[in-house]
């Protein structure tokens, strides 16, 4: 029913001012109820009501009036000089000068002015205000207990289960991370299963920033460093395709699958290059694959991975991490399926020469791979439960490991602000944080990040304090690391130095007596054989006595030592028969 009310006046009266009168009140309408609608609603009986005795408050926000300023430019010219007396010319001021001087007020004007100029003068004498009181206190470093703590879980938004593999973070700043998705058990694969993969904003976990649809679930990702819009993927299916966040959420550009690989593409990495437009990847079909965006059709250059450097496929290792850093733009590292890891260098002019040296690695695949990032020459790689430490000068074992783990570690990286801590992530859903110097046989810090398996980490390279893991649902979950985690001391970095050149020479020394052992039994076999002739004056059995090592180093050292006091002996005598020799002379 619809109220309305007609107000009426003349024409006449129109615009004019409005005379408001007091009146009484008048029924304009008269709604009865209708006892029908009673029917529809059924009384609340008992009836509950919770009140509050509290005051009530009321909140309001009030903008001013916002401030506005402006820039202007001042041109300052020399001025006060009168009409008659052009400043450019110096024989007229001169002249306007001298004639001031002598005036009477001036030698007046000037004694007064000098007694305020003379108390500034003193003032900025006493005070330095550009003084800085606190430049050699050192600051109070409070030592706390380290901690992690969780910020933020960014979940999978379809139903189906998949398994967060790869995770980049953007590169210009904390802001957003890409996760690649995919289900790497062949066996549970579906024909329905969902291939997205998702750009997440870090203040947003409850859905993504943009989807990423490829045509095959993206085993890895990797945003460009040279171009924040862009990504390059590897799929499952062997193709790597280009994204591009302006253009939508397909591929704008990707590799024709006879020439790309025949196993997934496990890993994508860009190049150190001008254009910005080169990266490789790997897969366990046993070949590096060099990429152009430019002209994605067929890859620039191959690699096949024999060791044996025969460059046959079928002897090939297959590849599961790469190492690629971009101080040595020709040099990278595989980490290979059957524990293997070989140093490469793109300069070679066949797969031979790219192939340099190889490294006994792990009983098992190489899950990680990764250069320190102050001492390129070491490197740590995953497998085995264990995590071990290299260094390119030895090649027959690693100078540094951790002990067996309960759990398959699965993903580990060096954190890139503090020398001597890197992070592991577990099959338990643990993340530890390990610190060499502070201690090697457990870890400084564990932290049960989910009750699932994790199956891959990375940490934010600016700052080094958040660490976002991926596991085996797909759940990623960001964490965050104190300061005493992220913020490197004095010395930490000489210290960390150190011991990896202490841990090199103690291997060294070992390697160096294993040889000689080895060799040792390799004679003492030839001599029971009677194929090692026997010295003169000697027996085959007092060889082999000093062919051991620790003897023979004995006898080395007392060999120089003898030497040296000889040496000395006679420098004194020639010395004693010099100052003679000159006595005689003086008498």
């Amino acid at each position: 029913m619809d109220i309305q009310y007609v107000y009426t006046k003349k024409r006449a009266e129109f615009g004019r001012q409005v005379h408001f009168t007091d009146r009484p009140v008048e029924i304009v309408a008269d709604i009865q109820p209708n006892p029908e609608l009673i029917q529809e609603y059924v009384a609340r009986n008992p009836v509950d009501i919770g009140v509050q005795n509290v005051r009530e408050f009321s909140e309001h926000w009030v903008n001013t009036v916002r401030f506005e300023t402006e820039n202007r430019g001042i041109n300052h010219v020399e001025g006060g000089w009168p009409k008659d007396v052009n400043s450019l010319e110096p024989d007229q001021t001169s002249r306007f000068r001298k004639k001031t001087e002598k005036e009477d007020g001036y030698g007046r004007a000037i004694l007064s002015l000098g007694h305020s100029i003379e108390h500034t003068i003193k003032q900025n004498n006493a005070i330095d205000i550009y003084e800085n009181y606190f430049q050699n206190l050192e600051p109070d470093v409070v030592e706390e207990a380290p901690y992690a703590k969780t910020i933020n879980i960014y979940r999978d938004p379809h139903s189906t289960q998949r398994t967060a593999n790869h995770i980049s973070w953007y590169a210009d700043g904390p802001r957003k991370i890409a996760v690649s998705y995919c289900n790497l058990e062949f066996q549970s694969a579906t024909s329905d299963s969902f291939i997205d993969s998702y750009i997440w904003d870090i203040e947003n976990p409850t859905k993504p920033e943009l989807y990423l649809k490829p045509i095959s679930p993206l085993v890895c990702i990797e945003f460009n460093p040279k171009d924040t819009h862009q990504l390059a993927g590897g799929c499952y299916n062997g193709q790597v395709c280009i994204f591009d966040t302006r253009k939508g959420s397909t591929a704008v550009e990707q590799s024709l699958i006879e020439n790309s690989h025949r196993d997934p593409a496990y890993k994508v990495i860009w190049l150190q290059s001008k254009s910005g437009t080169e990266f490789f990847s790997a897969s366990t079909d046993g070949k590096v694959l060099w990429w152009d965006t430019r002209k994605l059709s067929e890859p620039v250059e191959t690699l096949i991975l024999d060791i044996e450097k025969k460059g046959r496929i079928e002897n090939a290792l297959g590849a599961m991490s790469l190492e690629y850093e971009p101080t040595m733009p020709t040099k990278f590292m595989v980490g290979t399926e059957q524990g293997r890891i070989i140093s490469c260098n793109r300069k070679g002019k066949n797969d031979a020469e790219k192939i340099g040296s190889v490294f006994p690695g792990h009983w098992g695949p190489v899950y990680a791979l990764q250069r320190h990032p102050n001492f390129t020459k070491n490197f740590l790689s995953v497998g085995d439960w264990t995590v071990r430490i290299w260094s390119e000068e030895l090649r027959d074992d690693c100078i540094m490991w951790t002990k067996p783990s309960m759990h398959t570690i699965t993903d580990a990286q060096w954190s890139p602000t503090r020398s001597s801590i890197f992070y592991t992530t577990k099959m338990d859903g643990t993340l530890d944080v390990w610190d060499i110097l502070f201690k090697q046989n457990e870890p400084t810090l564990s932290m049960q990040v989910v009750d699932e398996p994790l199956h891959c980490l990375r940490v934010q390279e600016s700052q080094g304090r958040l660490i976002a893991c991926g596991s085996q649902n797909g759940t990623v979950t960001l964490v965050e690391v104190s300061d005493n985690l992220c913020t490197q001391g004095k010395s930490e970095k000489t210290l960390v130095s150190g011991m990896f050149d202490r841990e090199t020479r103690r291997a060294k020394i070992l390697e160096a007596r294993g040889r000689a052992k080895r060799d040792a039994r390799t004679k003492s076999a030839q001599g029971e054989k009677g194929e090692k002739p026997t010295t003169e004056g000697g027996t085959g059995e007092s060889d082999l006595k000093e062919a051991d090592p620790i003897d023979k180093a004995e006898k080395d050292f007392w060999k120089i030592i003898e030497e040296e006091k000889r040496r000395r002996d006679r420098k004194f005598v020639a010395d004693d028969e010099k100052a003679a020799g000159e006595s005689g002379a003086v008498t």
